[in-house]
């Protein structure tokens, strides 16, 4: 028996502990700050999930789709399924305000995200020359919501 991450929603009251996780897993010119995460919270659709050991998602829904716009699992809690949660809690939070499918960018040099992301069924849908500060490419994944959405497989 494996225990489940705890997840819960993150809201206007969180915007400290989501930039503080967000900042010990980027880079200082790439984290995002406490008012960068109560400005992107109050946009409409954009909603969040923070794991209790240590892990946050921010994604938004625009009509039928939805996006992942940053992940973050602190490094102490890394390869502990925290990281799979936080997607499979924000897909199904997604799905249920009407979006159909999800997507993201990942760099092309974050292998352990990209492995992430292909385990819970994203696949490249298309690439995002030099769009990361340090130059590398990012590639657009994508996948469906529905269950009966075949394509939710790599």
């Amino acid at each position: 028996m494996t225990n489940r991450p705890l997840i819960m929603r993150a809201g206007r009251a969180h915007p400290i502990v989501l930039a503080t996780i967000h900042a010990h897993c980027f880079p200082a010119g790439e984290a995002w700050d406490a008012s960068v995460m109560a400005a992107e919270l109050s946009q409409p659709g954009v909603f969040g999930f923070l794991a209790e050991a240590g892990g946050m998602i921010l994604c938004r829904v625009a009509a039928d789709e939805a996006e992942i716009l940053t992940l973050a699992v602190l490094q102490a809690a890394r390869r502990r399924g925290i990281g799979r949660a936080l997607v499979d809690a924000a897909a199904s939070y997604a799905l249920s305000q009407g979006a159909a499918r999800f997507f993201l960018e990942v760099s092309t040099s974050n292998q352990p995200a990209q492995a992430l992301y292909r385990s819970a069924g994203f696949a490249q849908v298309g690439i995002r020359r030099r769009y990361y500060p340090d130059g590398a490419d990012a590639l657009v994944l994508s996948r469906g919501l529905r269950s009966s959405d075949n394509t939710n497989r790599p």
